[in-house]
């Protein structure tokens, strides 16, 4: 059980913070870890923390081969819970201040390449119901560059079939307008046309993409329906709903669009979480470049 200050500091994070029921679960998951932590080496109470502290802690997240970016989230998650307390005046002083941070070192994200998103998406033939939902589902994950959350809880009312236009509501419970092309839009169109009733039944539900009892679809549901498609496409690894993402994005960037409509379409609020993709794009341009300057080959002053 956390400690009561933890738990207000989870509510005021949804309540005030706005932060989404997912993120704060995140959040208590990783309080949950430092508390675990603190009961077995006997620190108490929350006043009596130290910055030798927090480096045990964070030692042993690394013995127990917890990644570079889960531990940041950890750190992450106590600064801010430290930081309240310090706000509240129910600790005197923060001691995460003046803490080394973790080098955070640069992961690129794992795409996809367009040859596997066409056979992801081109799959055939389209059967059931569930088929055209599947099947929308996954062109409009890719054609927007949604979180899965996004794309699971995603209603009904959020979809614009006469512009092709989705209102998201992201991290944050900030909302922002997605294009999602033609082709997403036509297939979306047949799925609510066709689809949709089918599997409602004549029942009612506020939900773009819904199961045959009427309620949204699972992250874990999508997640399986995915590796069933990425089966049938003949792909051997496996394929996360974040790989779609982080393809939508690379994509957009290889075809020349700029940065900052890209950050916008992925609703990330510092255009610096963005700019991991451009890792990426510089590797292609490095590719091209090798490939086709006529003077690549060039050593000591003769071509090789």
């Amino acid at each position: 059980m956390l400690d009561p200050l933890a738990e207000r500091y989870l509510s005021h994070l949804r309540v005030e913070g706005g932060l989404s029921v997912n993120t704060v679960e995140a959040y208590r998951r990783d309080l949950s870890k430092f508390h675990s932590y603190l009961h077995r080496t006997g620190v108490a109470p929350i006043g009596a923390l130290s910055q030798k502290t927090l480096t045990g802690f964070l030692r042993s997240l690394h013995e127990a081969r917890l990644s570079r970016a889960s531990s940041l989230r950890c750190l992450s998650a106590i600064r801010g819970w430290l930081r309240f307390l310090t706000r509240e005046r129910m600790i005197e002083v923060n001691p995460t201040v003046g803490l080394a941070p973790i080098s955070r070192g640069v992961r690129l994200p794992k795409t996809l390449s367009q040859h596997d998103v066409t056979s992801l998406l081109d799959l055939a033939p389209v059967s059931t119901p569930e088929d055209l939902r599947d099947r929308a589902m996954v062109e409009l994950l890719y054609a927007t560059g949604l979180r899965v959350s996004e794309l699971v809880m995603a209603e009904i009312a959020q979809a614009n079939l006469d512009v092709g236009y989705l209102r998201v509501t992201g991290k944050g419970a900030k909302q922002r307008l997605v294009p999602m092309g033609e082709g997403a839009r036509q297939l979306l169109q047949q799925y609510v046309e066709e689809a949709r009733p089918r599997l409602l039944k004549k029942r009612a539900s506020r939900y773009l993409f819904v199961s045959r009892r009427g309620g949204p679809l699972t992250r874990q549901a999508f997640w399986k329906l995915l590796q069933r498609r990425a089966r049938r496409a003949g792909m051997t690894r496996v394929i996360s709903p974040h790989m779609l993402r982080h393809s939508f994005a690379t994509h957009l960037l290889e075809g020349g669009a700029d940065l900052r409509s890209v950050q916008v379409m992925l609703g990330h609020a510092n255009i610096a979480t963005t700019q991991i993709y451009t890792h990426i794009e510089r590797g292609r341009l490095k590719r091209v470049h090798d490939k086709y300057f006529p003077r690549v080959g060039l050593r000591g002053g003769k071509k090789t």
